[in-house]
């Protein structure tokens, strides 16, 4: 830890690209907003991926210990990677907001932060926070083993597959619900199913499965519910594991991805855990927050109050 002063200012992150280039051609109408809500900030803009996780730890290092990200939950993800990735503090003293430009700005709906400006940053002004769990990932990129921290809910398998699809889209600046849904939809007809060994609750299970959600929150893919019990602070992980399945049941089924009712389907198991393994033959790719990070061999955890977040309203209990 340093000795560096404390400031009472926030550090607002933007990601100009987030929302096809919504972060940034908004830029100007949302800083108007701040000042005009009384809230005073610096600004730093993200280039490209990883620019976050950069921007956040050098803030926080210089003193700051409010951050508001312009973004989506991708950008959201890596303020976080970057306050766990800093020694000036411990990262539970680092507070974030979030004004939602993203495409699908999952987490928000957790917290009832709106995608109209005017109302995050009136949350913002209000002030209202929690201690809100961080989930854990300890997975492979290739010979490397390498850890990433995770807010809302990561994947492992076909998940990790349409975010892939998703993000090079992303890249060449194609961005919107229709878009993942249309991937889903389309490497259904690639996808396999693949022989997996979960350690959990004491538990050695084999099985072949579809794919696996491990959340803190309930949101993702644009709406779709797949952990739909998470509790952002219990302390614990949900797990959603959606064994082997045909590719018609999944099109007959897909209403409960969205409905919350996922876990009455006999096909799919669901778990609350402190931690668990994932092992595959073959290896299955991970990803977090949207964020396509390795490849199984894969360990989660979870970090309890890990770290503060403002919120509007409290939609679950």
């Amino acid at each position: 830890m340093n000795n560096t002063e404390v400031r009472s200012d926030w550090l607002v992150i933007v990601n100009p690209n987030a929302g096809s280039g919504k972060g940034g051609n908004d830029w100007e109408r949302i800083a108007a907003l701040l000042v005009r809500a009384g809230i005073h900030f610096s600004a730093r803009f993200t280039g490209k991926r990883g620019d976050a996780i950069m921007i956040s730890r050098e803030g926080i290092e210089q003193g700051f210990r409010k951050i508001i990200t312009v973004g989506g939950d991708g950008t959201l993800n890596e303020v976080l990677n970057g306050a766990y990735s800093q020694n000036s503090c411990t990262p539970s003293e680092v507070c974030l907001a979030l004004i939602p430009v993203g495409t699908g700005n999952d987490w928000g709906k957790m917290f009832g932060i709106p995608l109209i400006y005017e109302g995050a940053i009136k949350i913002i002004k209000e002030g209202k926070t929690l201690m809100h769990d961080v989930g854990v990932v300890s997975y492979r990129n290739g010979e490397e083993t390498n850890t990433r921290y995770f807010i809302n809910i990561a994947g492992v398998g076909f998940e990790a597959l349409v975010v892939k699809k998703t993000n090079i889209q992303k890249e060449k600046g194609k961005s919107n619900r229709a878009i993942y849904l249309y991937n889903l939809l389309s490497s259904l007809i690639a996808y396999k199913h693949t022989e997996v060994t979960l350690y959990i609750e004491k538990q050695i299970i084999k099985n072949r499965i579809f794919s696996i959600n491990v959340g803190n929150g309930r949101y993702c893919g644009g709406g779709m519910r797949q952990t739909p019990d998470a509790l952002p602070d219990d302390g614990l992980l949900d797990v959603t594991v959606i064994k082997e399945i045909g590719r018609i049941e999944i099109i007959k089924n897909l209403k409960i991805l969205y409905d919350g009712t996922i876990l009455s389907h006999p096909k799919v198991d669901g778990y609350r855990v402190k931690s668990f393994r994932v092992e595959s033959v073959p290896q299955l790719m991970i990803e977090a927050d949207g964020e396509l990070l390795g490849h199984t061999p894969a360990e989660f955890s979870v970090i309890p109050e890990g770290i503060r977040i403002v919120y509007g309203s409290r939609l679950i209990q």
